[in-house]
């Protein structure tokens, strides 16, 4: 019988030397290796800068067949498989960013089984005749990336993800493995759940990275913040991202910093796939290019000369606080997490909020529609589900998740039908009260980003304790409050004696 493989195991050693030029591991990736290698579901909570990806691609080689790697951002799939093609190893993506002709050679490449890695997005994974044709290859890795966002309770919420469970068991549940940056306990429990893997195994290699320095500046009117932004740049050296809340902001904020000549880009949703992909790729290849974006600027972002993160409106949680400013100092040196705290700020927030979730009305609007299909053909399509239904389709794909949750909705010889046709609005809205705790709990995580703001306590032990992680010290030394209170007992003794 063949020994198992371990990060130990000659093969992978010679694996991680020839072909990604390394000689050992990083502290955290071999436990996550060794449990990828042994076919448990893993879940690994790594930071940036980490070597996630290492985790998957290295077991990858040593295995059998082909990896399906989950990405939810077509430009994070255009990096990795750029990267793994300048090592010489084989990987497609299947995208809307492709050519026609792109897409046909690269469909034909993947469901041949001719590729060592599959790049998709989940809604790629959502459409039955792919996963029909890559039922033909061996999958020997199933991996996810950005796994938060399959988790209603976390920050970057993608209800295409909740799909993921349907695919890997068409796919012949394949061992799993699931990473991302950032997961509060709530976020993993989610994640297993939705996953319906309760018994994964959780690595976490810790949120503290001493190389990161927050600091909070405290202005009164939003004219405030134009003035200490470019106090700000005047002071900072190397890239950085420019974070805000709106399209608006960020449009205004670009052209104000454009006209004081600073080589600054712009990247928000409402843009062009062209011009998102240019201004990106100017910015990833640049070493003192400035991003202004709003959070679609987001995962992936793999410039190691990211020198400080400015937030020019608060998010609405901790959370995603942590996630985005975690972008700097990839390179494990001193960098800036400047937070600009505006109280008013909140009202965008809230505002957020108030329209993120589906309530009982979209959940009504939705079942009378699939009842009314339902009379015409049993076999319901989504796109007819959807079309002029008066909800938002992001939610509607929360809602058809949640009706397949309950079985009142299975998915059947690829299509869906309604399994119950006869619901009442009072068990309508005890599927939709699960979704009034996560509104509680959104606007609690608003209170506390909030808190963080005003605070005079250690920034880190606070994104640390938010984390559930534990800490004995009081004082970081690596956040403004730490500094202003050791500058004050360095002082103190001087001020007593006069």
């Amino acid at each position: 019988m063949e020994k198992a493989l371990t990060v130990s195991s000659p093969k992978i050693k010679k694996i991680l030397k020839d072909r990604f030029g390394f000689s050992s591991l990083r502290e955290g990736q071999k436990e996550v290796i060794n449990s990828v290698l042994a076919g448990k579901p893993t879940l690994a909570i790594m930071p940036t800068g980490a070597g996630k990806s290492l985790c998957f691609q290295l077991p990858a080689l040593a295995l059998p067949g082909t990896t399906v790697v989950v990405s939810p951002l077509i430009a994070l799939m255009k990096d990795q498989t750029g990267k793994l093609d300048s090592l010489n190893i084989d990987a497609v993506e299947l995208s809307s960013a492709l050519s026609s002709q792109q897409q046909t050679e690269n469909y034909s490449v993947a469901t041949n089984g001719k590729t060592e890695f599959i790049y998709v997005t989940p809604e790629r994974l959502t459409a039955p005749d792919f996963l029909e044709s890559l039922q033909q290859v061996k999958i020997d890795l199933f991996v996810i990336d950005e796994a938060h966002c399959i988790s209603q309770w976390g920050h970057d919420f993608r209800p295409a993800y909740l799909s993921l469970a349907d695919a890997w068991r068409t796919l012949g549940q394949p061992p799993v493995l699931a990473l991302t940056a950032t997961a509060t306990p709530e976020v993993v429990d989610d994640i297993k759940k939705q996953l319906q893997l309760p018994q994964m195994e959780v690595f976490s290699s810790g949120v503290l990275r001493k190389n990161l320095f927050y600091e909070v500046s405290m202005v009164e009117k939003e004219a405030e913040k134009t003035a200490k932004t470019l106090e700000i740049l005047k002071e900072v050296q190397g890239s950085g991202i420019i974070y805000c809340a709106t399209v608006k902001s960020a449009v205004q904020l670009h052209e104000l910093l454009e006209s004081e000549g600073y080589p600054v880009d712009l990247y928000h949703g409402k843009l062009s796939i062209a011009a998102r992909s240019e201004n990106r790729v100017r910015f990833m290849q640049s070493q003192d290019r400035i991003m202004v974006a709003t959070n679609a600027f987001g995962m992936g972002i793999d410039n190691p000369h990211i020198r400080f993160i400015l937030h020019f409106q608060f998010p609405g949680s901790l959370e995603a606080y942590y996630q985005e400013s975690g972008r700097a100092g990839r390179d494990g040196n001193f960098s800036r997490c400047i937070l600009l705290y505006l109280k008013q700020d909140k009202r965008t927030q809230s505002f957020f909020l108030a329209g993120k979730y589906p309530d009982l009305e979209d959940l009504k609007k939705t079942y009378e529609r699939l009842q009314s299909l339902t009379l015409k053909d049993p076999a319901l399509n989504e796109a007819d589900i959807t079309e002029d239904l008066g909800v938002p389709k992001s939610k509607v794909k929360v809602l058809l998740a949640l009706l397949k949750s309950a079985k009142v909705l299975v998915l059947s010889k690829k299509v869906l039908r309604l399994k119950v046709v006869n619901l009442t609005e009072a068990q309508l809205q005890n599927l939709i009260d699960g979704y009034l705790q996560k509104k509680v709990a959104d606007a609690d995580k608003l209170k506390q980003m909030i808190v963080y703001g005003q605070s005079a306590l250690c920034r880190w032990k606070m994104i640390l304790e938010y984390f559930e992680q534990k800490v004995e010290w009081e004082r970081c030394e690596h956040c403004d409050n730490c500094q202003r209170e050791a500058s004050r007992l360095v002082e103190a003794p001087q001020e007593a004696f006069c």
